[in-house]
């Protein structure tokens, strides 16, 4: 009866196991849900300020240096929070974690909406920053130490999924509050202004958050690390449904692929390539190259963008949501696409299209001109720069978007994964900062320029997924221990100078995979 059963590989395994049935299939595409709500708390922080930015200028009186700050500064908490995420996690549990960021993104977001000054509201949104960074760096590993191989790119792309449902949703209520209060600055419901409840909604998704990670099962990786193999099998006899002899050789695989004599710390990272080994300056670079591309400058600042080569305010908050919901339908398109097409496959096509996409954008706005005292696209550059922008959105969606949070979850190896996830994460969310808080003072400076500098780095981005980014569709997680052993191998005898000439190029030979 077994031999006419489906197979496959499992998540965290190197055996083949029997396929799952529906029934545990649901269960494992349930769990993976709820932790994905962290991503749904990270893109509704990321564009809930959309709509509240120019009046929090106005109310405050800000500069647009100071404005980039107040926007930019949660960023840095999060990088903070991700930095940390991954060590912690690795201490308490991934769902003790998840717990944590519900409770501080509850308090940035009842903090921020009470706000009395500019530098009150960065602090409350440092705090919001540390859940929303903790959150991006243990989903990921979390989701992909639940799934089967099978399941694990899909499944690890509902980070992304939510992450651009919580930012359509901050800028579809954004719009609905601005039309039903006639604007942000207006007072509203018990004479806060309008500005103060986008924030203050950020409660809802914080208190959903916090009872979820209640009762999800810790990951098996993260049982079996701390000692806990009993437990271990019990999680996954109940979320994959295995028997109990598949279930313990899954388990006995883990085991192998942790080292049993040390915890994991910060020396395992360490290599001949710039004091790393080379699978993590590869996760490194490709969480910077996501945010160097500019996109979250169409969601934080897409308002002031078309506002500012003359747009109505009208249309470019309706733009805004078109483009949100773009970005949605695309993702979901993408998560179809991942494990069938591969990671690199989308990543290449996506770097092509951003790049492409941000030079068309940059050339319109070479083209604009004040008429009346306010800036104007002609015809037909204004409906380009429209098209290039969702252009961009779609060509991001579809690829860098979810692929990254995929790749982060999967390409590192037990032992490290935790650690690696959280510095790269970490990484992105400064790369996030230094585009944010940069746009303003750029924006300002020269739009064609701004936009050339993000054409530039989807080219950079093209070239090294071309040349370095390697493949992981349907790799068991256990089987990326493989090349992190010989890479720290080889990095052990170019310290000891027994290889300085090799390793440099058959590291290359493997990051291609």
């Amino acid at each position: 009866m077994v031999e006419n059963q489906k197979s496959e590989q499992g998540g965290d395994g190197d055996e083949p196991y029997t396929s799952i049935d529906r029934r545990h299939t649901t269960r494992v595409v349930l769990i993976s849900i709820g932790a994905a709500v962290g991503g749904f708390i990270f893109g509704f922080d990321s564009s809930v300020i959309n709509g509240a930015i120019n009046a929090v200028t106005d109310q405050f009186a800000l500069s647009a240096a100071v404005t980039g700050f107040v926007v930019a500064i949660s960023l840095l908490g999060a990088a903070v929070g991700a930095w940390f995420g991954g060590p912690v996690a690795n201490k308490w549990g991934r769902t003790r974690v998840m717990l944590l960021v519900g409770i501080l993104f509850l308090a940035g977001s009842v903090g921020s909406a009470f706000a009395f000054s500019a530098w009150d509201l960065a602090a409350w949104r440092v705090i919001g920053g540390l859940s929303i960074g903790a959150a991006s760096a243990i989903v990921p590993s979390y989701i992909s130490e639940i799934s089967p191989a099978k399941l694990r790119g899909r499944l690890t792309s509902l980070q992304q999924m939510a992450i651009v449902l919580g930012i359509f949703v901050a800028l579809l209520m954004d719009d609905v509050l601005t039309g039903a209060s006639g604007g942000a600055g207006a007072e509203f419901w018990w004479g806060l202004e309008t500005w103060r409840w986008m924030f203050l909604a950020g409660v809802v998704p914080a208190v959903v958050y916090g009872a979820l990670a209640l009762r999800l099962p810790e990951s098996p990786r993260m049982l079996v690390s701390n000692g806990d193999s009993d437990k271990a099998i019990e999680v996954l006899k109940h979320v994959h449904g295995r028997s109990e002899s598949e279930t313990k050789t899954l388990v006995d695989s883990i085991r192998k692929s942790i080292r049993s004599d040390s915890k994991p710390s910060f020396k395992d990272l360490r290599g001949g390539t710039l004091g790393l080994v080379p699978i993590v300056w590869v996760g490194v670079i490709i969480a910077a190259f996501q945010q160097l591309v500019g996109i979250n400058v169409i969601f934080y600042y897409s308002n002031s963008l078309w506002r500012s080569v003359g747009f109505s305010a009208d249309f470019a908050s309706n733009a805004s949501v078109i483009t949100a919901i773009t970005n949605v339908v695309i993702t979901v398109v993408a998560i179809f696409l991942i494990d069938k097409l591969g990671r690199r496959p989308l990543l290449l096509i996506g770097s092509s299209g951003m790049t492409i996409s941000l030079v068309l954008m940059a050339i319109s706005f070479t083209q604009a001109s004040i008429v009346n005292g306010q800036p104007e696209l002609p015809e037909p550059w204004g409906p380009v720069a429209l098209v290039a922008a969702n252009a961009f959105v779609v060509s991001f969606a579809v690829s860098w978007g979810p692929v990254m949070w995929t790749l982060l979850g999967e390409m590192f190896p037990n032992q490290i994964r935790g650690l690696a996830v959280g510095i790269a994460t970490a990484v992105n969310w400064l790369a996030n900062f230094a585009v944010t808080v940069t746009f303003p003072a750029l924006s300002q400076m020269s739009l064609p320029f701004t936009y050339s500098m993000y054409a530039f780095f989807a080219l950079a981005s093209l070239v090294f997924v071309f040349f370095k980014v390697p493949e992981t569709k349907n790799i068991p997680l256990e089987k990326m221990s493989d090349r992190y052993k010989r890479e720290r191998r080889k990095a052990g005898k170019s310290t000891s100078g027994s290889s300085d000439g090799s390793s440099g190029s058959s590291g290359k030979a493997e990051a291609r995979g």
